[in-house]
């Protein structure tokens, strides 16, 4: 390993150092289904009733009894069942009910027929298929029986769970409150978006998409702006940010050279558990403790911080919220298509566009520049090529391991 990598701490301790300090929060309140989008359930959630709540059919056909399914056997039908109209009428042996998919079986039905294993006679219908015992009926309860568990606690509810929710007539749940994350910059140079630049200066990228991925993930943002280098500014923002929210993050400020205020910030108000990762980009990242807070300091160049939030602060926040489902990337094998430019040292998250090449299997190139302060390599890019902390260059038809994004970075 190079020299200048020496002390460097590995993505995984990293990880592992950050989240096993963790306490989830556990204050909750109750909302609406239809406020209840991205919020977090403080508690297991049981079903109210059985669904399917009574026996229905599976299928269009007709209601039939055992008895009466002989072969040739010509059935009158003796009335109908529909979705919301069951059949209430007197079924008289011999005869058989017609329902449609959904509809309340009758009593006494042991199955039913689809109207395709069915023929049209004069005066009703034969049946042209071996029937059995419950065929084509969906009994009460078969999808969920009345208290049983439906969703756990830490379950991030969206467009596959509401709908189950919905489903059970459930109309209020009790969720976590949102993270409140307090965000900075630092750095006489920045203006904010949508201001015009004065000479030497340039627009606060970072804070506006660390804004961005906090309102995604469903945060309570407080947003303190732009701080000047300057230590007495500084400690009033820690303080001010410490006193209102649960994680404080900070972008740039942590590079070697511009990282004394910072440092000096955090060993007055807290404590500081790591400074430097053995990652490209992002190998200036701090991450420590204050007096009421967690914090997490993200390098200053746009892609660094990028990846750093994406790697370290998404699942920190996931575990905040004591989210059961961690927000673990999927790593796959893909074929580079290209030449990819790597030296031995750090763990890198290159930018790419991965595809299905014609034989079937992943394939993988680059988005182009990959320095880090090229933000546009993410807007081109699906997915991170994952090269190892050792490894050099990747040749084209080498297997590489690939990130695709998830809903943080897709559109």
């Amino acid at each position: 390993m190079e020299p200048f990598t020496a002390g460097l701490i590995s993505l995984e301790d990293a990880q592992q150092k950050m989240l096993q300090q963790l306490t989830p929060i556990s204050d909750s309140l109750n909302v609406s289904l239809f406020e209840a989008a991205g919020r977090i359930t403080a508690k297991p959630i049981n079903s109210p009733l059985d669904v399917p709540s009574f026996d229905n059919s599976a299928m269009d056909g007709y209601a039939v009894r055992l008895a009466d399914s002989a072969a040739d056997r010509v059935l009158p039908v003796a009335g109908k069942a529909f979705a919301g109209a069951p059949f209430n009428g007197e079924w008289p042996a011999g005869s058989v009910i017609r329902i449609m998919t959904g509809a309340p079986i009758p009593a006494g039905c042991d199955a039913v027929v689809m109207q395709e294993q069915t023929l049209q006679r004069d005066g009703g219908i034969v049946i042209t298929a071996p029937l059995q015992e419950g065929q084509n009926i969906r009994r009460i309860g078969e999808d969920i029986q009345a208290g049983k568990q439906v969703l756990d606690a830490g379950v991030r509810l969206g467009a596959a769970e509401l709908p189950l929710l919905a489903s059970l007539g459930i109309a209020e749940v009790s969720v976590l409150r949102k993270l409140r994350v307090a965000i900075f910059s630092t750095g006489d140079e920045l203006q904010a978006v949508g201001q015009p630049l004065a000479a030497g200066q340039i627009y606060d990228t970072n804070r506006f998409t660390v804004a961005l991925m906090l309102n995604k993930l469903g945060c309570e943002v407080i947003d303190l702006g732009v701080i000047a280098d300057d230590q007495a500014a500084l400690r009033t923002a820690f303080t001010e940010a410490d006193r209102q929210a649960d994680v404080v993050i900070s972008t740039g400020g942590v590079s070697v050279g511009e990282a004394d205020f910072t440092r000096a910030m955090l060993e007055e108000l807290g404590a500081i558990t790591f400074w430097k990762l053995a990652i490209k980009p992002g190998k200036p990242f701090a991450f420590g403790r204050l007096a009421n807070s967690w914090f997490c300091g993200l390098p200053g160049n746009p892609v660094s911080a990028a990846v750093t939030f994406y790697q370290l602060v998404q699942p920190l926040l996931a575990t905040l919220t004591g989210q059961t489902t961690r927000i673990m990337p999927l790593r796959q094998r893909a074929r580079a298509t290209q030449r990819l430019k790597k030296s031995p040292g750090r763990l890198d998250f290159q930018r790419a566009i991965f595809s299905r090449g014609d034989d079937g299997e992943l394939e993988v190139r680059s988005t182009g520049a990959q320095g880090s302060h090229v933000f546009s390599s993410f807007a081109l890019a699906n997915c991170f090529v994952v090269l190892e902390r050792d490894r050099g260059d990747v040749e084209p038809g080498e297997w590489v391991e690939i990130e695709a994004f998830n809903s943080l970075l897709e559109g």
